[in-house]
C-alpha cells in the first residue's frame, strides 16, 4: 500500500481518530461505573417524603 508523500499525515490522522475513540470509550466506561456506584448510593437512602404543595 502507497500512501505517497502524504502518508506521515494520513497515519497520523487514523493514529489520532483512533485514539479518540479508545479515550469516549474509556470515558463512558468510566462514567458508566461512577453512575451505577450513585444509583447504589442512592438506593440504600431512605426516602425523604415533602408534604404535597398547598396540603396543610
Amino acid at each position: 500500500m502507497d500512501l505517497g508523500p502524504h502518508a506521515a499525515f494520513i497515519l497520523g490522522a487514523y493514529g489520532f481518530t483512533a485514539l479518540v475513540i479508545v479515550g469516549l470509550v474509556a470515558h463512558a466506561i468510566l462514567d458508566r461505573r461512577a453512575q451505577e456506584r450513585a444509583l447504589a448510593r442512592l438506593a440504600k437512602e431512605p426516602l425523604k417524603h415533602e408534604p404535597a404543595r398547598g396540603a396543610r
